[in-house]
């Protein structure tokens, strides 16, 4: 196994596969990408300083290769400063849904991009072409939300899907129950949660 390869192997188990949708996510990834920022300015700073050392000035080829190091470790900074900002589903309210999911298949933590805001849904279960979801933020902007996932559906050709997002928990464990005996196809739910983790964070 090659040394670049047993690095990205690290990265890799450090991040727990840092599958999109998995419980804690947005905790983990947050240690990933604040570890993974450090490492690549460092790496930066250290060639430069090597360069320095050897040379006795800046310019050297190692200070070239360390501004070019700028470019992965600056969008690495760009990615963690996204994940520290977001808070993924609490304990508590994990804990209270978890008795409720049944044989649903269901995501958590989706933090959701678009051109005006990030869109923080903590938990949400998929059956058939109905999306449903628990954002712990009150003020969680539904029709906006709706509105910057429909496009996205169409373009997967997942047609007539239907998303609601609660912000009262225990409206949301109800409609949980109230999933687990819809009859759906289970191709429609694997689909539109591949569209789902193709957009968040």
């Amino acid at each position: 196994m090659s040394r670049k390869s047993g690095i990205k192997g690290i990265f890799r188990l450090f991040s727990a596969e840092a599958y999109k949708g998995s419980k804690n996510y947005i905790r983990t990834q947050k240690i990933y990408e604040v570890v993974r920022t450090v490492l690549y300015f460092g790496i930066s700073l250290s060639l430069f300083a090597a360069g320095y050392i050897t040379t006795g000035n800046r310019l050297n080829l190692l200070t070239v290769v360390a501004v070019l190091g700028c470019l992965p470790a600056s969008k690495s900074a760009v990615n963690m400063i996204m994940f520290l900002r977001c808070k993924g589903l609490g304990r508590e309210a994990a804990a209270q849904i978890a008795p409720c999911e049944g044989d649903l298949f269901c995501l958590y933590d989706m933090a959701f991009t678009s051109y005006s805001r990030t869109f923080e849904v903590g938990h949400m279960a998929v059956k058939g072409n109905t999306v449903c979801g628990y954002s712990e933020k009150k003020d969680f902007p539904e029709r906006e939300f709706q509105t910057h996932l429909e496009p996205i559906m169409k373009a997967d050709s997942h047609k007539n899907v239907t998303v609601k997002i609660f912000t009262d928990l225990e409206k949301y464990k109800e409609r949980l129950m109230q999933l687990q005996a819809l009859e759906t196809e289970a191709d429609n739910t694997e689909g539109i949660v591949r569209t789902l983790k193709s957009v968040v964070l």
